[in-house]
Protein backbone atom coordinates (compact mmCIF):
# COMPACT_ATOMS: atom_id res chain seq x y z
CA UNK A 1 0.00 0.00 0.00
CA UNK A 2 1.47 3.66 -0.70
CA UNK A 3 1.99 4.96 2.37
CA UNK A 4 1.66 9.45 2.02
CA UNK A 5 2.11 12.23 4.38
CA UNK A 6 1.27 15.70 3.51
CA UNK A 7 3.09 18.91 5.04
CA UNK A 8 1.63 21.86 3.61
CA UNK A 9 3.68 24.65 4.71
CA UNK A 10 3.75 28.56 4.28
CA UNK A 11 0.90 30.76 3.47
CA UNK A 12 1.15 31.96 0.07
CA UNK A 13 0.85 29.63 -3.04
CA UNK A 14 2.80 30.86 -6.00
CA UNK A 15 2.40 29.08 -8.97
CA UNK A 16 5.92 27.01 -9.17
CA UNK A 17 5.05 23.67 -9.23
CA UNK A 18 4.81 20.62 -10.59
CA UNK A 19 3.05 21.08 -13.68
CA UNK A 20 1.66 23.72 -15.01
CA UNK A 21 1.46 28.07 -14.29
CA UNK A 22 -1.90 27.52 -12.30
CA UNK A 23 -0.58 24.74 -10.13
CA UNK A 24 -0.33 26.18 -6.72
CA UNK A 25 1.25 23.24 -4.79
CA UNK A 26 4.84 21.82 -5.16
CA UNK A 27 4.95 18.03 -4.69
CA UNK A 28 8.37 17.05 -3.36
CA UNK A 29 8.77 12.92 -4.19
CA UNK A 30 11.10 10.97 -1.58
CA UNK A 31 11.34 7.15 -1.98
CA UNK A 32 10.32 7.12 2.17
CA UNK A 33 12.45 3.99 2.62
CA UNK A 34 16.06 5.85 3.00
CA UNK A 35 16.80 6.06 6.17
CA UNK A 36 17.55 8.65 7.60
CA UNK A 37 17.16 10.97 4.48
CA UNK A 38 13.38 9.75 4.58
CA UNK A 39 11.45 6.71 6.12
CA UNK A 40 8.25 5.81 6.77
CA UNK A 41 7.02 5.14 10.53
CA UNK A 42 4.42 3.17 11.52
CA UNK A 43 1.85 5.38 10.92
CA UNK A 44 2.80 6.10 7.51
CA UNK A 45 4.10 9.08 7.97
CA UNK A 46 7.44 9.94 6.08
CA UNK A 47 9.96 11.36 8.27
CA UNK A 48 14.12 11.76 8.21
CA UNK A 49 16.07 14.15 7.16
CA UNK A 50 14.88 15.54 3.79
CA UNK A 51 11.55 16.11 5.30
CA UNK A 52 12.98 19.19 7.79
CA UNK A 53 15.03 20.22 4.87
CA UNK A 54 12.18 20.39 2.84
CA UNK A 55 9.86 22.24 5.18
CA UNK A 56 12.55 24.79 6.45
CA UNK A 57 13.73 25.39 2.45
CA UNK A 58 10.05 25.83 1.45
CA UNK A 59 9.10 28.13 4.59
CA UNK A 60 12.28 30.80 3.27
CA UNK A 61 11.44 30.05 -0.25
CA UNK A 62 7.62 30.97 0.19
CA UNK A 63 6.12 27.94 -1.15
CA UNK A 64 3.16 25.41 -0.09
CA UNK A 65 4.73 22.22 -0.29
CA UNK A 66 3.64 18.66 0.08
CA UNK A 67 5.81 15.46 0.88
CA UNK A 68 4.86 12.27 -1.47
CA UNK A 69 5.64 8.73 -1.69
CA UNK A 70 7.31 7.64 -4.78
CA UNK A 71 9.49 4.68 -5.24
CA UNK A 72 13.01 4.94 -6.37
CA UNK A 73 13.09 3.19 -9.94
CA UNK A 74 10.34 5.49 -11.43
CA UNK A 75 11.80 8.93 -9.44
CA UNK A 76 13.06 10.29 -13.08
CA UNK A 77 9.46 9.42 -15.12
CA UNK A 78 7.37 11.02 -12.21
CA UNK A 79 9.00 14.21 -12.90
CA UNK A 80 9.13 14.54 -16.17
CA UNK A 81 5.53 13.18 -16.48
CA UNK A 82 4.73 16.00 -14.05
CA UNK A 83 3.42 13.59 -11.18
CA UNK A 84 6.20 15.32 -9.21
CA UNK A 85 7.47 19.25 -8.90
CA UNK A 86 10.89 18.06 -7.24
CA UNK A 87 12.77 14.62 -6.24
CA UNK A 88 14.37 14.55 -2.76
CA UNK A 89 16.05 11.07 -1.79
CA UNK A 90 19.81 11.32 -1.30
CA UNK A 91 20.02 11.82 -5.35
CA UNK A 92 23.54 12.72 -6.49
CA UNK A 93 24.16 15.35 -9.17
CA UNK A 94 25.95 13.31 -12.28
CA UNK A 95 26.57 14.04 -15.83
CA UNK A 96 24.25 11.40 -16.62
CA UNK A 97 21.06 12.89 -14.69
CA UNK A 98 21.90 16.38 -16.00
CA UNK A 99 21.01 15.45 -19.28
CA UNK A 100 17.47 14.68 -18.57
CA UNK A 101 16.48 17.06 -15.45
CA UNK A 102 18.07 20.02 -13.90
CA UNK A 103 19.62 20.35 -10.08
CA UNK A 104 19.62 22.45 -7.13
CA UNK A 105 22.88 23.13 -5.57
CA UNK A 106 23.66 20.48 -2.98
CA UNK A 107 22.37 20.57 0.18
CA UNK A 108 24.77 17.27 1.22
CA UNK A 109 26.99 15.10 0.13
CA UNK A 110 28.01 11.68 1.75
CA UNK A 111 30.33 8.81 0.71
CA UNK A 112 29.99 5.30 -0.87
CA UNK A 113 30.75 2.42 1.76
CA UNK A 114 31.90 -1.08 1.31
CA UNK A 115 29.75 -3.32 4.09
CA UNK A 116 30.26 -7.08 4.73
CA UNK A 117 30.39 -9.29 7.97
CA UNK A 118 33.65 -8.08 10.17
CA UNK A 119 35.02 -11.87 10.07
CA UNK A 120 34.14 -12.44 6.24
CA UNK A 121 35.67 -11.77 2.90
CA UNK A 122 36.47 -7.73 3.71
CA UNK A 123 37.88 -7.77 7.08
CA UNK A 124 41.00 -7.16 5.34
CA UNK A 125 40.20 -4.76 2.98
CA UNK A 126 41.93 -0.97 3.32
CA UNK A 127 41.78 -0.09 -0.30
CA UNK A 128 39.90 0.07 -2.96
CA UNK A 129 42.03 -2.52 -4.59
CA UNK A 130 41.99 -4.38 -1.29
CA UNK A 131 38.18 -4.52 -1.82
CA UNK A 132 37.84 -5.47 -5.53
CA UNK A 133 40.31 -8.56 -4.70
CA UNK A 134 38.50 -10.11 -1.67
CA UNK A 135 34.94 -9.61 -3.92
CA UNK A 136 36.67 -10.87 -7.22
CA UNK A 137 34.45 -14.03 -7.80
CA UNK A 138 31.49 -13.06 -5.42
CA UNK A 139 28.71 -11.54 -4.85
CA UNK A 140 27.75 -7.76 -4.25
CA UNK A 141 24.05 -6.46 -3.19
CA UNK A 142 23.58 -2.60 -4.41
CA UNK A 143 20.18 -0.20 -4.68
CA UNK A 144 19.39 -0.17 -8.86
CA UNK A 145 19.44 3.11 -10.45
CA UNK A 146 22.15 4.90 -8.29
CA UNK A 147 25.25 5.48 -8.66
CA UNK A 148 26.96 2.84 -6.57
CA UNK A 149 24.59 0.50 -9.48
CA UNK A 150 27.07 2.71 -11.83
CA UNK A 151 29.85 2.16 -10.44
CA UNK A 152 30.11 -1.05 -9.59
CA UNK A 153 29.38 -2.35 -13.09
CA UNK A 154 32.80 0.13 -14.38
CA UNK A 155 34.90 -0.78 -11.83
CA UNK A 156 33.90 -4.58 -10.29
CA UNK A 157 33.34 -6.45 -13.58
CA UNK A 158 34.89 -9.72 -12.24
CA UNK A 159 31.88 -9.86 -9.36
CA UNK A 160 28.34 -10.75 -9.61
CA UNK A 161 26.19 -7.55 -9.08
CA UNK A 162 22.94 -8.34 -7.35
CA UNK A 163 20.36 -5.36 -7.70
CA UNK A 164 17.59 -4.48 -5.27
CA UNK A 165 14.67 -1.88 -5.34
CA UNK A 166 15.64 -0.54 -1.85
CA UNK A 167 18.23 -0.88 1.02
CA UNK A 168 16.16 -2.68 3.39
CA UNK A 169 16.20 -5.05 0.87
CA UNK A 170 20.00 -5.38 0.20
CA UNK A 171 20.69 -5.20 4.51
CA UNK A 172 18.15 -8.43 4.64
CA UNK A 173 19.99 -10.47 1.87
CA UNK A 174 23.44 -9.20 3.73
CA UNK A 175 22.28 -10.10 7.25
CA UNK A 176 21.26 -13.81 5.57
CA UNK A 177 24.29 -14.66 3.91
CA UNK A 178 23.08 -13.80 0.42
CA UNK A 179 25.26 -11.90 -0.87
CA UNK A 180 29.13 -11.01 0.24
CA UNK A 181 29.01 -7.27 0.40
CA UNK A 182 27.22 -4.10 -0.39
CA UNK A 183 27.91 -0.82 -1.84
CA UNK A 184 25.73 1.99 -0.63
CA UNK A 185 25.55 5.64 1.11
CA UNK A 186 27.46 5.76 4.26
CA UNK A 187 24.36 7.70 5.55
CA UNK A 188 22.35 5.24 4.79
CA UNK A 189 24.81 2.06 6.16
CA UNK A 190 25.26 3.86 8.97
CA UNK A 191 21.42 3.59 10.46
CA UNK A 192 22.15 -0.45 9.18
CA UNK A 193 25.36 -0.92 11.29
CA UNK A 194 24.41 0.98 14.41
CA UNK A 195 20.88 -1.49 14.41
CA UNK A 196 20.89 -4.88 16.18
CA UNK A 197 20.75 -6.54 12.30
CA UNK A 198 23.68 -4.72 11.85
CA UNK A 199 26.24 -5.50 14.73
CA UNK A 200 27.90 -8.35 12.96
CA UNK A 201 28.61 -6.13 9.96
CA UNK A 202 31.47 -2.61 9.33
CA UNK A 203 32.06 -0.99 6.57
CA UNK A 204 35.45 -1.64 5.03
CA UNK A 205 38.02 0.38 2.14
CA UNK A 206 37.85 4.40 1.22
CA UNK A 207 35.21 6.05 1.23
CA UNK A 208 33.97 7.08 -2.44
CA UNK A 209 33.02 10.48 -3.36
CA UNK A 210 32.57 12.50 -6.86
CA UNK A 211 36.41 13.45 -5.95
CA UNK A 212 37.42 9.86 -6.29
CA UNK A 213 35.02 9.06 -9.59
CA UNK A 214 32.91 11.42 -11.48
CA UNK A 215 30.22 8.33 -11.35
CA UNK A 216 29.66 9.47 -7.48
CA UNK A 217 28.33 12.77 -9.06
CA UNK A 218 29.26 16.03 -7.26
CA UNK A 219 26.96 16.54 -4.36
CA UNK A 220 22.89 15.54 -3.48
CA UNK A 221 21.01 18.46 -5.23
CA UNK A 222 16.85 18.42 -5.65
CA UNK A 223 15.74 16.79 -9.07
CA UNK A 224 13.82 19.53 -10.94
CA UNK A 225 12.74 20.14 -13.95
CA UNK A 226 14.91 21.94 -16.62
CA UNK A 227 12.30 24.28 -17.73
CA UNK A 228 11.43 25.25 -13.79
CA UNK A 229 14.22 27.26 -13.96
CA UNK A 230 12.23 29.91 -11.26
CA UNK A 231 11.85 27.16 -8.95
CA UNK A 232 15.77 26.43 -9.06
CA UNK A 233 16.33 29.71 -8.54
CA UNK A 234 14.08 30.18 -5.89
CA UNK A 235 15.23 26.75 -4.11
CA UNK A 236 19.25 27.63 -4.55
CA UNK A 237 18.58 30.93 -2.90
CA UNK A 238 16.57 28.65 -0.11
CA UNK A 239 19.56 26.28 0.26
CA UNK A 240 22.78 28.88 0.84
CA UNK A 241 20.30 30.51 2.68
CA UNK A 242 20.26 27.78 4.80
CA UNK A 243 24.09 26.65 4.87
CA UNK A 244 24.39 30.86 5.90
CA UNK A 245 22.85 30.67 9.17
CA UNK A 246 23.49 27.15 10.30
CA UNK A 247 19.91 25.85 9.90
CA UNK A 248 21.25 22.93 7.57
CA UNK A 249 23.92 22.29 8.91
CA UNK A 250 22.01 21.90 12.53
CA UNK A 251 19.88 19.29 11.04
CA UNK A 252 22.89 17.30 9.67
CA UNK A 253 24.00 16.99 12.93
CA UNK A 254 20.37 15.77 14.25
CA UNK A 255 20.02 13.11 11.83
CA UNK A 256 23.22 12.12 10.80
CA UNK A 257 25.69 13.41 13.65
CA UNK A 258 27.72 15.15 11.77
CA UNK A 259 27.44 17.62 8.82
CA UNK A 260 29.13 16.52 5.16
CA UNK A 261 28.92 19.96 3.92
CA UNK A 262 31.37 21.58 7.06
CA UNK A 263 34.82 22.18 6.24
CA UNK A 264 37.08 19.61 6.86
CA UNK A 265 39.95 20.42 9.82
Amino acid sequence: MTKIWVSLVGAAALSLAAGTAAADTVRICMEGAYPPFNNTDSTGKIVGFEVDVADDLCKQAGLTCEVVQQDWDGFIPALLNKRCGALMDGMSITEERLKQIAFSVPYTDTPAWFVGAKDGLLKDAKSLADVKAALKGKTIGVQRSTTHQNFLEAEFKESEIKLYDTVDELNFDLVNGRIDGGLGDSISWDSFLKSDAGKGFAHFGPGLTGKDNPLFGQGVGIGLRQEDKELKAKLDKAIDSMKADGSLGKLSVQWFGYDPLAPSN
